[in-house]
């Protein structure tokens, strides 16, 4: 029994070291990119015999991790897939980039092509300098002066020939430069990025004989996208609603040191350098700070320090790894499949590509902050629909057909808000004026200060039609119970107060109809101790 088994492993390995090499080439087929890398399929064919084989595919970048290797089998019935593996190719192999050495060979037979021209021409320019300045031109056959028609003639042809052919040599040169710019670059390429590639190995078994083909897909780190967003407003009109146009474009930079040619491009929303899991919080220590002794006086005493209370920090957690995962959950991640094919170049500025649109009917409003600037801004609002989260990045602002600036997409999930300004909005006048500020005391023997402040702010619709307006303006804030804050009587009540989570933020959101004006008025006051003196942190009241 126990020689049968050796038996049968030692015939198992002399199947496996028997196992034919097949060297094949591949191509990329498919890429997705994420915010933070990249899995590119690879398609490889070969023709496969009955039995063991082993491809072999030295094409490889070596950027991509091994651990993220992936083979799956098309063609031959019952092919079984062992192992697949990737390996730095012997250091004996040069590294070679055939395509960038052919294109640089190319370049420099131009460049030779263009030095052959530059010296013809100027072969041709010292044969026409000798022949002006030896021929006898200013005699005649019998040795009289030619006319001065005929030696304005000669000098014309002399003159013409001259800048012909110096045009010639000027051109040649301005072409030379442009490929020896170009030749420098390749070089560069070739010296700071040689094209050593990985070999991979795929081990396999065929019970019959036959075309196989084979989709390898592996991770790389090397590219990334980032939401791009046109947002076109329809402002609207008496006669139609505001609509608004949200195009997500994908801005997709590579640095792989591969060409991603004629490939089925996907993005996805799944970051995949975050690791697998959350990170683990450490023990929040507080202790009380040790009593010192101090030198002081005539002698050595002891002198007892307050006791506070520190908080120490925690010892630094070690950085978390980062561990591969290729994801394609529909349940956590959102996939674009860009339509038709794309050709990604690798080391060259980013492609930009649109992805999706949506048409929204937004709420407008129109916001103004008058104590720190009276310019009122048109807002759009809407809340986002699909399924698909918006992440964060920069959109272009366009309303009614004209740029007005940029601004930041918040990363946004299904069924939250989004607000996007789209520039000033001329026909909304806002002005804030101080109308009253009163400093003085309180009490019998003035045991407290006071100022007393007070605001007009008038708001004026010039539109055609309701316009929904918020203003906002300040209390200030105290952090101390020692200094108190009033909001007084005579002052409008607001909407909202610490409105969006901000403290001592008052808000009056109204609709004001055609031509319609509104007043608001603002008063508070501080108190405290006539000993102390306060101070304004932050914007000072105005």
């Amino acid at each position: 029994m126990r020689h049968g088994a050796i038996l049968a492993l030692t015939l198992c390995f002399a199947s496996a070291a028997a196992a034919a090499e097949v060297e094949v080439r591949s191509s990329i087929d498919a890429v997705t990119v994420y915010p933070d890398g990249a899995t590119v399929t690879r398609v490889l064919r070969a023709e496969l015999a009955s039995g063991d084989t082993t491809l072999v595919a030295r094409d490889f970048p070596p950027s991509l991790d091994p651990a993220s290797l992936r083979v799956e089998g098309l063609g031959v019935q019952g092919v079984v897939i062992g192992s697949i593996d990737a390996r730095v190719p012997p250091s004996e192999q040069p590294a070679t980039n055939p395509e960038l050495e052919e294109k640089l060979q190319a370049l420099r037979d131009r460049r030779d092509a263009l030095q052959n021209e530059i010296e013809a021409a100027a072969l041709r320019k010292r044969f026409i300098e000798r022949f002006a300045t030896s021929m006898p031109f200013g005699l005649g056959e019998k040795g009289e002066a030619r006319p001065i028609a005929e030696w304005r003639q000669a000098f014309s042809a002399v003159t013409e020939e001259i800048a012909a052919v110096d045009a010639i040599a000027r051109e040649a040169r301005l072409k030379q430069r442009e490929l020896e710019r170009e030749i420098a670059r390749i070089e560069a390429q070739l010296r700071g990025d040689p094209a050593r590639k990985m070999e991979v190995r795929i081990d396999l078994a065929s019970p019959q004989a036959g075309a196989a083909m084979f989709r390898v897909s592996y991770t790389v780190r090397g590219a990334r996208w980032a939401a791009l967003y046109d947002a076109r407003l329809d402002s609207g009109g008496r006669d139609r609603k505001p609509a608004l146009e949200l195009v997500r474009r994908a801005s997709i930079l590579q640095r792989t040191g591969e060409d991603w040619n004629n490939v089925t491009l996907t993005v996805s929303t799944v970051r995949t350098a975050k690791g697998g899991s959350a990170p683990d919080l450490r023990p929040l220590i507080v202790r009380l700070r040790e009593e010192r002794m101090r030198a002081g006086g005539a002698g050595d005493r002891a002198e007892k320090r307050p006791r506070v209370a520190e908080i120490a920090p925690a010892p630094a957690a070690a950085p978390s790894a980062e561990r591969e995962a290729v994801v394609d959950v529909g349940g956590f991640q959102a996939l674009f499949r860009i339509p038709g094919r794309v050709s990604v170049p690798s080391h060259e500025a980013g492609k930009t590509l649109r992805i999706a649109s949506a048409t929204i009917e937004p709420e407008l409003l129109v916001r103004a902050v008058p104590g720190v600037d009276e310019t009122a801004f048109l807002e759009a609002g809407f809340k986002h629909a699909e399924e698909a989260p918006l992440l964060a990045g920069r959109v272009a602002l366009y309303r009614d057909g004209v740029f007005v600036g940029q601004a930041a997409m918040p990363a946004t999930q299904a069924e939250e808000q989004v607000r996007l300004g789209f520039g000033a909005d001329e026909k909304v006048k806002v002005t804030r004026v101080a109308v009253r500020r009163t400093e003085g005391s309180s009490g019998i023997i003035s045991s407290s200060k006071t100022d007393e402040r007070e605001f007009k702010i008038t708001v004026r619709n010039g539109h055609a039609q309701p316009v929904r307006i918020r203003i906002e303006d300040q209390l200030p804030v105290s952090e101390t119970e020692e200094v108190t804050v009033e909001l007084l009587a005579s002052s409008t009540p607001p909407s909202e107060r610490n409105a969006g989570d901000r403290r001592g933020v008052l808000a009056w959101t109204f609709e004001a109809k055609p031509g319609e004006a509104r007043e608001i008025k603002l008063a508070w006051r501080l108190r405290w101790p006539a000993d102390k003196a306060i101070v304004y942190r932050g914007a000072s009241p105005r």
